[in-house]
């Protein structure tokens, strides 16, 4: 490898601390372990405008924001869309104790059900499910951020109950014991929205959308890009795993007629994306490069993927004229439970093409 090989770098105090205020959700590919090189890495390229078009957990897009940046979020899930918007969009806006007690405790208002008929006997207790549909009953007279905010204590409320926070099985299989796979639904809530409400501060204008990454007007100093990893024998579907939180996100809006009722876990159809297969991935991030081309561009990628990292830097240097700058570190993934999981532990690279 001919590029430059950097060496792990400090991190400014001030805005990683902030951005560990940040709600940590379990979310295959998250970057909270990353955050000091980031900060590092963002400090050091510099800019005002900021374009992160895979948000997922919303993590990189605080931090941005801690930073001083005006961010532009992006992702082609509604619920991380919703995170960046009660964390990033939201300024100063908060939930006051009688509204959480409202929601928590207020009852239905309306008789909606969905949850509990759909999905009785999966995931959650049937007080659980009463919650959930009481809950949406009551987010839905909420607007703007104080509505993000509650969907997204919703949305963290219920990955945190769910064994692994992923809805690929029901029932309890990877119960560890932990005492907030127990904890009644109501309660997890409260404790999310406080987790959301000190997370709140104001920085500069932040914007957060649903859609491709390629739909993103390519206008920033700096774009960081974290696309799915395409693993050689894998999927990187995101929606298999957390297609529950999606649908929570808005009530399953969008998903009420396509829930698939033949499945045992009543889950939503798959979404295709040109990132989701090894045979798709290299042309879709191609494309990217060269949309971003006037960009200041950062990736994030992992060995246990294809495209390999001399091919990515080798479609950076022919878009940017020069090779990227690169960082190297040692990351495990939380995600795979099979026989081959071991390949999660990997090399994670952080490329940077000025």
């Amino acid at each position: 490898m001919s590029s430059q090989q950097l060496p792990l770098l400090e991190v400014p105090v001030t805005a990683l601390a902030q951005a560990q205020r940040y709600p940590r959700l379990r979310y295959m590919g998250s970057k909270y372990r990353l955050l000091p090189t980031l900060a590092k890495v963002f400090e050091e390229v510099g800019g005002s405008t900021a374009l992160d078009p895979f948000a997922g957990s919303g993590v990189v897009s605080y931090l941005l924001k801690a930073q001083g940046f005006e961010v532009t979020s992006r992702d082609y899930l509604n619920f991380p869309v919703t995170l960046t918007k009660a964390a990033c969009v939201n300024q100063r806006q908060r939930l006051s104790k009688d509204e959480v007690r409202s929601i928590a405790e207020g009852g239905n208002l309306d008789g909606r059900d969905f949850i509990s008929r759909t999905y009785r006997g999966r995931f959650f207790t049937p007080e659980d499910q009463l919650f959930l549909d009481s809950a949406w009953s009551r987010i839905d007279r909420l607007q703007g951020e104080k509505r993000d905010l509650a969907i997204a204590a919703l949305v963290l409320a219920a990955a945190r109950k769910q064994p692994r926070g992923v809805f690929t099985v029901t029932g309890l299989r990877y119960d560890d014991g932990r005492d907030s796979l127990h904890k009644p639904l109501n309660e997890h809530f409260v404790g999310c929205v406080q987790a959301w409400n000190d997370a709140v501060f104001e920085g500069q204008r932040c914007q957060s959308f649903r859609g491709e990454a390629v739909e993103a007007t390519p206008s920033t100093d700096l774009v960081y890009l974290d696309p799915p990893y395409a693993p050689p024998n894998d999927d990187n579907d995101y929606l298999k795993r957390y297609w529950f939180l999606e649908g929570l996100s808005d009530y399953w809006e969008h998903g009420t007629a396509s829930v698939m009722h033949d499945t045992l876990t009543r889950k939503l159809p798959k979404r295709p994306t040109a990132f989701g297969s090894k045979r798709t991935i290299e042309a879709a991030l191609a494309a990217l490069f060269e949309r971003f081309s006037g960009s200041t561009i950062v990736l994030s990628y992992g060995s246990n993927a294809v495209p390999s990292v001399d091919t990515l830097m080798a479609m950076l240097r022919d878009v940017k004229g020069s090779a990227p700058e690169i960082i190297d570190l040692q990351h495990r993934y939380h995600f795979g439970t099979h026989r081959n999981a071991a390949r999660r532990e990997a090399t994670e690279y952080v490329l940077i093409a000025p």
